[in-house]
């Protein structure tokens, strides 16, 4: 995507706010009327069906893909008046497919910062519960795991993906159904990491298991491109409408 000429840098830690947000790919309408605001801080949860428009909502949010209509703002700035680099080093995505590099696992953990000491990377798995594992592999953090993390266990590789986070320390932070593909005991560890993880920052949660967001501070549920519904869990409950339905449908 294009960078403004005069580009400016983010100063402060990011209010977000989406104004009709509109846009359109390839001919077909994926987002419509989104209208949101995200003061720092904020965990704010999201449901809805496939093709709602969910994920391509918050790949919007630094500039995977531009609006077509309306604006995204950060502190009042239109996102398109930032750096790309200033703008994604705000943010940090945890998805449930991770990607690792045929590489050691240090490096894959150190991976936005190449030249951090060892000890950081080292807290950093510990606070994503991930140092325990390492250290019972033959050569730690010196080894080598296959492309897209082969030769480790899926809630393994959450892990190192959610420890690449605690090292980059963003202000913002993106949980896309980040555990929805995880047996319940990798769940668990990863819920905690992520509990962890979550403090003190602005997190935006795509939802596969309603609980994960039952305490987000608002929770929308996406539906037709647009915002259906909003509320804590407990309004959009006595709405009685789809996050209702998707409630009952979970226990």
């Amino acid at each position: 995507v294009p960078e403004a000429e005069n580009a400016v840098e983010i100063q402060n830690k990011p209010d977000i706010s989406v104004k009709d947000g509109y846009l359109v790919m390839d001919g077909k309408t994926v987002l419509k009327d989104i209208n949101l605001n995200i003061p720092y801080g904020k965990k704010l949860g999201i449901v809805g069906g496939t093709g709602s428009g969910k994920s391509v909502l918050l790949e919007s949010l630094v500039r995977i893909h531009d609006l077509t209509g309306g604006a995204i703002n950060i502190n009042g700035t239109d996102i398109r008046d930032y750096t790309l680099d200033s703008l994604r080093d705000n943010f940090s995505y945890v998805f449930q497919d991770v990607f690792l590099f045929s590489n050691t696992i240090d490096s894959n953990i150190a991976y936005s910062e190449p030249d951090i000491e060892h000890r950081q990377v080292v807290q950093a798995a510990k606070h994503a519960q991930a140092h325990h594992f390492i250290k019972g592999l033959e050569m730690g953090y010196d080894t080598i795991v296959g492309e897209r993390g082969l030769g480790i266990s899926g809630g393994q590789k959450q892990r190192i993906s959610i420890a690449r986070v605690f090292l980059k320390n963003p202000p913002v932070l993106i949980l896309d159904e980040a555990t929805s593909a995880l047996d319940n005991e990798s769940e668990r560890f990863i819920q905690k990491s992520l509990e962890e993880l979550a403090k003190d920052r602005t997190t935006i949660t795509i939802a596969h298991r309603l609980s994960t967001i039952r305490n987000a501070d608002e929770i929308l549920v996406v539906a037709d491109c647009g915002i259906a519904e909003r509320g804590t869990h407990e309004e959009l409950l006595a709405q009685d409408g789809i996050y209702a339905r998707y409630y009952d449908m979970s226990r």
